[in-house]
């Protein structure tokens, strides 16, 4: 569960940017350098799904937030599960030390039992939300992705914008179609606008 749980705050991670505060960054490139292929005079470009996730300023963000939220579950985790421990290892030394009468050690036991069961229900929710968290923000990213590529196809008169990346369905593509930087530049100009319309 730890696993998939990582998985999807990485995955989240695609949605969320750092703000620069009131700042205005320089503006970037954002023309694609792209050449028109002879397919009817359509014009293709790629960019990089990796390096959207690295530098997408709003992606960048989201992926924070998910990783602190999984960071906080995780330390909330060990310590219900070091307290679970340290009761039942004091609660064993004074039952071997005879300490405790047989009815005491039932309620020991049922003490022991409700902590265990709190421990996993906690993981399962909390757990889950986190995962339902992530989840959200990826689809609403891509979502915004999805959209802004539209927006910068007609600025720049691309016929076909592609997604390339492991796992993909385009096996190769000429690097000169590669858009990747002026894309994210694009996407990291807009960031204001995507937050705003993902709040």
């Amino acid at each position: 569960m730890k696993s998939s749980l990582f998985f999807a705050a990485s995955i989240v991670g695609i949605a969320f940017f750092t703000s620069c505060g009131d700042q205005q960054a320089p503006k970037k490139d954002t023309t694609p350098k792209v050449e028109t292929r002879s397919l009817g005079g359509l014009k293709i470009a790629y960019y990089s799904n990796d390096s959207i996730k690295a530098n997408f300023a709003f992606f960048v963000k989201e992926e924070g937030v998910i990783k602190r939220k999984q960071k906080a579950f995780e330390s909330e985790v060990e310590r219900r599960t070091k307290a679970y421990e340290a009761f039942i290892t004091k609660k064993d030394a004074e039952a071997r030390g005879g300490l405790l009468s047989q009815n005491e050690i039932a309620q020991v036991q049922q003490r022991a039992q409700e902590m265990q069961n709190q421990i996993m229900q906690y993981q399962q929710s909390e757990g889950a939300k986190i995962e339902e968290q992530a989840m959200k923000s990826l689809e609403a990213v891509n979502k915004k992705i999805e959209a802004m590529g539209k927006r910068y196809c007609e600025k720049h008169h691309i016929d076909i914008l592609l997604m390339h990346g492991d796992g993909g369905q385009i096996n190769y593509i000429h690097p000169n179609m590669d858009v990747t930087t002026e894309f994210v530049n694009f996407l990291n100009e807009n960031q204001a606008q995507i937050e705003k319309e993902l709040n």
